[in-house]
């Protein structure tokens, strides 16, 4: 079960990554995210 859901949390960690990433800078600033800051963004979203 911890193996499924630390896989189940990382896909969520890819996911949110390349979400954000194939945002414009403009739209990341909207919602207050610099490029930078994707990864760490991505690893409080899902509790990492």
């Amino acid at each position: 079960m911890n193996m499924a859901r630390s896989f189940s949390n990382w896909r969520k960690y890819r996911q949110t990554v390349n979400e954000l990433d194939r945002m414009t800078a403009r739209e990341l600033r909207d919602l207050g995210i610099e490029r930078s800051e994707i990864k760490s963004v991505a690893r409080a979203a899902v509790g990492f």
